[in-house]
Formats: C-alpha cells, sequence, structure tokens
C-alpha cells in the first residue's frame, strides 16, 4: 500500500499560481474557495538585495488528523494511503472539522452546506495520475509520489534534503514536507 506524500520545493516555486487556477478549475470550486493558495512572503532585505518567496499551502494530509477526529459523523475520513477526505454524503456542515485543522486547509461550502477541502485529487490518484496542482507545475516545485517506496522521487527527496513540516509541534505528522 502506498503512503502518498507532497514535496514542495519553494526555491523552485515562483508565485505563478497555476496550481491554484488547475485546482480550482479541474474541481470546480466557487468563487471564494481555494484549496491550493500561494502565499508571498516577502520582500525580505535591504533594498537593493530584496528577495520574494512563496509558499504554496494545502490540505497536509496527517499522519495524525485532528479533523478525522473532530468529525461527529465521520464524514471525515483518512485512506490506508493517507488520503484525508470528506465524504460528502455524510456531512452535515457542523464546521468541527474546520475549527480542529491546524492549518486552516478546509473549506464550508456555502451552496452545499457541507465542508470541502483538497483531497490530492483521489479520484486522479485511482487512475493513476498525478493531482492536478502538482501536473500543472511547470517550474516542477511539487513533486508527488509513495513515501514508502525508497525509489521513488519523494521518498528521495525527503531524505535526502532537509524538509520541513509546517507545524511540526502540534504532532499532526503532515504528509506535505517543504524544502527552503
Amino acid at each position: 500500500m502506498p503512503r502518498y506524500a507532497m514535496v514542495i520545493d519553494t526555491r523552485r516555486c515562483i508565485g505563478c499560481h497555476s496550481c491554484t487556477a488547475a485546482c480550482k478549475i479541474h474541481n470546480e470550486l466557487p468563487d471564494d474557495m481555494v484549496y491550493n493558495p500561494v502565499t508571498t512572503v516577502g520582500p525580505v532585505g535591504i533594498f537593493p538585495n530584496l528577495s520574494l518567496s512563496f509558499l504554496p499551502l494545502l490540505c497536509m494530509h496527517c499522519d495524525n488528523p485532528p479533523c478525522v477526529d473532530a468529525c461527529p459523523t465521520q464524514a471525515s475520513q483518512q485512506r490506508e494511503d493517507g488520503v484525508v477526505f470528506v465524504e460528502d454524503s455524510k456531512c452535515v456542515g457542523c464546521l468541527s472539522c474546520i475549527m480542529a485543522c491546524p492549518y486552516g486547509a478546509r473549506h464550508h461550502n456555502h451552496a452545499t452546506g457541507t465542508v470541502a477541502k483538497c483531497d490530492f485529487c483521489k479520484h486522479r490518484l485511482a487512475i493513476g495520475k498525478l493531482p492536478h496542482c502538482v501536473a500543472t507545475c511547470h517550474q516542477k516545485a511539487r513533486i508527488f509520489g509513495d513515501l514508502e517506496d525508497p525509489e521513488s522521487e519523494v521518498s528521495k527527496l525527503v531524505n535526502g534534503n532537509r524538509t520541513v513540516r509546517l507545524l511540526s509541534e502540534l504532532d499532526t505528522q503532515p504528509s506535505v514536507f517543504y524544502i527552503y
């Protein structure tokens, strides 16, 4: 069984937002909902030596997801491969999972009354394709694969580089790793 993870190489990200646009279009998200925002950090430094960096955000698909534990209807679930998702038919829109997520990665869909989030494009994974955000990243800043496979690019990057996970002190064990 694979254990899916994503590595985001912030050194390669140019802040083009193609990942955001691809996700929004392919998931047909409402105007007020973004699963994949890219945050601009900076400018940093003193003129003329200024720099910008970009921090792509998304659901962290935690190994220990507080959102799943917070859901009273078991609509928030985690598959064996690590993908965290919301089963729409079970969601009553109580927003408990939104409050439990320390990453702000869950969104109330006002049109349906349910909660929605990134699910690593599980429908694409089922047919052997990459998530839309990864497939559209022309800078190759997003790398996706099986963390358990020592030959996968994701595994090699996590084990061969200094990576960080956001809010690691919370012990949620995110499956999204960043290279700086």
